[in-house]
């Protein structure tokens, strides 16, 4: 669903893991949920309404990486190869309602929708050699997309 950017820890992090995995015994997790309660907060979350013109954002965002699609930036087509499908539509719109559910937000709002856009779009919008070699990321497209959209 989401491809997330995990940097390197912090040297103290770093430090704190080591001491703590390489003892006698390992840290002991405990079970903060079962998987009745994981199906219900899926359950809660899939039920977030979300109005019309939010599908339609996200929807219009995903064909604007396509850059065979008539819908594609110009600016877009010499630097995507290939660009989101329909799945990034599904996790655009699940995401939002995450995100709006964990806000406390009865219903989904455009700015849900903005802020899951990058991690469900960066490994979905594959650039070309050329965006490589300008230093343009999937990263890059996605945001830029999500702030044209946005105004229109």
């Amino acid at each position: 669903m989401f491809m997330i950017g995990v940097d390197y820890p912090s040297r103290d992090e770093e430090i704190a893991i080591a001491k703590t995995t390489t003892g006698q015994s390992l840290p002991r997790l405990e079970h903060i949920m079962d998987g009745a309660k994981v199906l219900a907060f899926q359950d809660l979350v899939r039920r977030v309404p979300v109005p019309d013109h939010i599908y339609e954002f996200a929807v219009d965002l995903a064909r604007k990486t396509r850059p065979a699609s008539s819908e594609a930036p110009a600016w877009l087509k010499p630097l995507v190869s290939w660009g989101a499908g329909p799945r990034a539509v599904q996790y655009l719109i699940l995401g939002a309602k995450a995100r709006a559910a964990l806000n406390g937000s009865y219903m989904v709002r455009l700015e849900d929708v903005m802020e899951v856009a990058e991690p469900v779009l960066r490994h979905r919008v594959m650039t070309t050699f050329t965006a490589e070699s300008d230093g343009v990321s999937s990263r890059d497209v996605a945001k830029r997309l999500v702030e044209e959209l946005a105004k229109a």
